[in-house]
């Protein structure tokens, strides 16, 4: 999955606005237009298509947790400028305040089944022996098991 697509997903799976997509940048003390909304949401074959960076994304994802959760105290959380999937999932993660069995009940919204250990494994630290890379398939039906809790009546997968 690209950066791109991830963004599209979440905004579909939240139904948020311009406006809104613009404040969550905000929230992480960060300022985006809405052109700059739109190239990132547009399609790759779109003319104005613009790829959105690790970067990029890393600040709305730390934009999504200030807006969910509240800011921390003191020094904001600097965005990463590579971003992986484990990384993606655990700042969703984080913004919606989900634990463990929150998620696999999200995963089983869409038929994905997983244990436990296995979901714990993509959280732990990259050189923990435990450790597993989340794959595209993994965070796409996350995405899509958030989009059915929060849109139930939208119950089709998002088209990309």
């Amino acid at each position: 999955m690209t950066n791109n697509d991830i963004l599209r997903r979440i905004r579909y799976a939240f139904d948020f606005k311009d406006a809104e997509m613009i404040a969550i940048y905000a929230a992480a003390d960060h300022e985006v237009s809405r052109s700059q909304i739109s190239a990132w949401l547009k399609k790759e074959e779109d003319a104005d298509f613009v790829k959105c960076t690790d970067k990029e994304l890393a600040i709305f994802l730390n934009g999504l947790i200030n807006t969910k959760r509240g800011k921390r105290e003191g020094e904001q959380p600097q965005p990463e400028n590579r971003l992986t999937n484990n990384m993606i999932f655990m700042k969703l993660r984080i913004a919606l305040n989900m634990k463990a069995e929150d998620i696999l009940e999200t995963l089983k919204l869409v038929d994905f089944n997983l244990s436990k250990h296995e979901l714990s494994a993509f959280f732990r630290k990259p050189d923990n022996k435990h450790y597993r890379e989340c794959k595209d398939q993994i965070l796409r039906n996350f995405l899509f098991g958030v989009q059915r809790q929060l849109r139930p009546e939208h119950t089709t997968e998002f088209e990309d």
